[in-house]
């Protein structure tokens, strides 16, 4: 599950994704093989991490953290 990374929030990329221009039709972001599209992998937090223990973390396109949570 994709959620919102906002200041010591957690927000549903629903509540954020809705009125952004490169949301899907559903207004969700493009997420397609374990990928988001709309955003990038933040490569200097994956250095830090163990493997499995934390979520993978992306920037959108918008500037918000997305977080991929199971």
């Amino acid at each position: 599950m994709l959620v919102i990374l906002a200041d010591e929030q957690i927000l549903s990329t629903q509540q954020v994704c809705q009125g952004c221009l490169l949301a899907t039709h559903q207004g969700l972001p493009r997420w397609y093989q374990g990928k988001l599209r709309c955003g990038r992998m933040l490569e200097e937090a994956k250095q830090f991490l163990p493997q499995n223990s934390q979520p993978t973390l992306y920037e959108c396109k918008m500037g918000f953290r997305v977080a991929n949570i199971d």
